[in-house]
């Protein structure tokens, strides 16, 4: 159990180190194609970042609630659990460095990464404590099945639905009249309302390989990596009636992402538990402190891009022409060293605190 745990730290807190690495750019107008989101159909490497750390989500409840009791207490926990990481959403989309610190009401983003974690981490683990395995998978299929039908079939103000950015997108007119200004687009919210519900679906998921990783087979690495293919060729065979699309979180983005965690984390299983070599250690270090390490990166940026050292320049602008920005380095490869140094930062400090016993657990 120990070693298996260890295995999901190392995925999780690589995970958490890709999330900071294409959130800090030194400049967005120079990023490689693979450290961008797709514009809207299709995927990046960069549109698996999000999905895997909810993946793993799941496979961490089963390793936390496997042998709890449903009862208040353990309900109560789950809760204040959410509660905290949906208020440290919504603080990082309110903050300002200017007095009284908080964005004007109507330019606050409500929807975000953190919260939708926080949403997705309420319903797995309520579904995990209540339901057995063959429920869950009903539940699951039952949403991704749902969704698409939702998105693709049910007429929205007389008009036939459709998978594009558009105004009878389903799950962008949802965001638009729910939530109005306090979307991260005009148009759409990409951890908008609507498409948190498959979001569910891709950390239920990840609970199926928490229960094989604690099951007593044999070869679980094998296993792991199957149901990660089969998951590929139905995400797939599903993108050309359902595309592949992270903004709105279908259906086939959901077993695609999925079925490459499984294997990648089959991978590292494989080579941690199974064959006993010691690597990643500084990501299973991270790992051990990921939300917290998330949110520091976020609230940091955030105040190197406010904070002004002259006139018209930033700390993080500052930083990045300074120290970065040479004639013998392509201005892409400059942005992307920047980044590389920000996440190189974040896993010495999860060295650190690992080292000194700190677990901050939101």
């Amino acid at each position: 159990m120990k070693e298996r745990i260890i295995s999901v730290d190392i995925f999780r807190g690589l995970t958490i180190a890709l999330m900071i690495l294409v959130n800090t750019p030194g400049t967005w107008e120079y990023v490689y194609p693979p450290l961008l989101h797709a514009d809207w159909h299709g995927y990046t490497p960069t549109d698996l970042v999000f999905p895997f750390f909810l993946f793993i989500v799941g496979t961490s409840i089963v390793f936390a609630y496997n042998n709890k009791i449903a009862n208040a207490a353990t309900y109560r926990k789950i809760s204040v659990r959410t509660l905290k990481l949906i208020g440290l959403g919504l603080f990082l989309g309110a903050f300002t460095i200017t007095f009284p610190f908080f964005k004007e009401f109507e330019q606050i983003r409500f929807p975000g990464v953190l919260q939708r974690i926080g949403v997705v981490f309420f319903f797995a683990a309520i579904l995990f404590l209540k339901c057995n395995w063959k429920v869950l998978l009903g539940i699951c299929i039952t949403i991704l099945v749902g969704y698409w039908l939702w998105l693709g079939y049910v007429p929205l103000m007389g008009e036939a639905p459709t998978f594009d950015r558009a105004p009878n997108n389903w799950a962008n007119y949802l965001d638009v009249q729910v939530f109005g200004s306090h979307n991260y687009k005009e148009d759409y919210d990409p951890e908008g309302l609507l498409s948190t519900l498959p979001s569910i679906a891709s950390s239920l998921l990840g609970i199926f390989t928490g229960l094989i990783l604690i099951s007593k087979r044999t070869q679980k690495e094998m296993l792991l990596a199957g149901l990660g293919i089969l998951m590929l060729l139905v995400g797939y065979a599903w993108d050309m009636v359902f595309p592949i699309n992270k903004a709105i979180w279908s259906s086939s983005f959901v077993l695609v992402t999925a079925g490459w965690a499984n294997i990648f984390l089959a991978l590292i299983y494989y080579l941690t538990d199974v064959k006993g070599i010691q690597f990643g250690s500084i990501f299973r270090y991270t790992g051990s402190n990921a939300i917290t390490l998330y949110f520091l990166s976020s609230f940091i940026s955030k105040l190197f891009y406010s904070i002004h050292v002259g006139d018209d320049m930033s700390i993080h602008g500052w930083l990045f022409e300074t120290i970065f920005r040479h004639d013998f380095l392509s201005a892409t490869l400059s942005s992307l060293l920047y980044g590389l140094t920000v996440v190189g930062f974040y896993l010495l400090l999860g060295l650190f605190m690992y080292r000194k016993k700190i677990f901050i657990k939101v």
